[in-house]
């Protein structure tokens, strides 16, 4: 399977524990495409949810229905960055717009970033 950073995909997310994405959702391929090329096994994503209540939450991104052929209004929540075992990649939905994806990496760097205390 061929995967590109930018790419969205239906997900199955298996642990669910605490806070943690449970079932199939979407999910934006965070990682790099010289990692996606490469024969590792897993891939960094970020998981999207369609609670709007979440697009309120510094760094996340609202997406709007059809943006990256999308079926409905959710948000690329920059909290849930997660590894994966490309097992859990299901199927494509399409590919998110590059300034959507730059507003998700300004949004993720906001979380890692390194504080100057």
């Amino acid at each position: 399977m061929v995967i590109h950073q930018g790419d969205l995909y239906w997900v199955t997310f298996r642990s669910g524990r605490g806070s943690e994405p449970l079932g199939r959702r979407p999910a934006l391929i965070l990682q790099h495409d010289r990692f996606n090329s490469s024969r590792l096994n897993t891939v960094v994503v970020v998981a999207i949810t369609s609670n709007l209540r979440y697009a309120s939450l510094p760094g996340n991104v609202r997406l709007r229905k059809g943006e990256g052929n999308l079926p409905k209004a959710c948000v690329a929540n920059v909290t849930q960055i997660q590894t994966i075992d490309r097992a859990c990649l299901v199927q494509k939905i399409g590919t998110l717009p590059r300034h959507l994806l730059r507003r998700v990496w300004e949004g993720v760097r906001l979380v890692a970033e390194v504080n100057d205390e």
